[in-house]
């Protein structure tokens, strides 16, 4: 059975957005593993040191049925794929779904942010869009999640408790009270359960 949060309204979900910081990419690496390949593309931040030479998108390639890459500026965003922001740039989602990268400022101390890839994201999917947050240390997120529901997005915030470093989750539910709290064991299946929905 469908979720309740995640049947299918007037129109699927063409993107996924993912944003976390500390314990993050543990997470992923339960995620993204268990997704298919066509699945919806997926675009993701986490937040990474400057200085930082390992990309995580080759750590998921090895790992993932879908392409993993890092985003460049200009790539068609696709079906089948997951782009990582490479790290101190923003990833942003252009008008006519594309990838753009940024080198403005960082928000929340952070350069790649959370918030701008779903602010930008909502703008150009609108109700088409699904954005999740995971486990992190700040309150990065929040703000773009929010943004995301009143453009008619869905939501899916880590369930805190099984979040390694709760206070990300937790801001982003105190702005998005709404958002469907899931915990990290059964993200997956909500994120498949969404797959048969669109």
């Amino acid at each position: 059975m469908v979720p309740a949060a995640l049947k299918p309204g007037p129109a699927s979900t063409e993107a996924v957005v993912i944003g976390g910081s500390a314990g993050s990419v543990r997470a992923l690496d339960l995620i993204l593993p268990g997704l298919p390949a066509e699945f919806p593309p997926i675009l993701i931040v986490v937040h990474v040191l400057a200085s930082s030479l390992t990309s995580l998108a080759s750590v998921f390639s090895r790992r993932a049925a879908l392409r993993v890459i890092e985003a460049e500026p200009g790539a068609p965003i696709e079906r089948g794929h997951a782009y990582f922001a490479p790290a101190d740039y923003h990833l942003l989602v252009e008008p006519s779904r594309r990838c753009a990268l940024s080198i403005a400022p960082p928000v929340h101390f952070s350069r790649p942010a959370i918030d701008v890839l779903f602010e930008s994201a909502a703008e150009a999917y609108g109700p088409l869009l699904l954005g999740v947050v995971l486990t992190g240390a700040s309150a990065d997120g929040a703000l773009g999640l929010r943004a995301l529901v009143d453009r008619g997005g869905r939501a899916l915030v880590q369930d805190p408790a099984t979040a390694e470093a709760p206070t990300m989750p937790q801001s982003a539910l105190r702005l998005v009270p709404e958002a469907r709290v899931v915990p990290l064991s059964s993200m997956v299946a909500e994120l498949r359960a969404l797959e048969r929905a669109s």
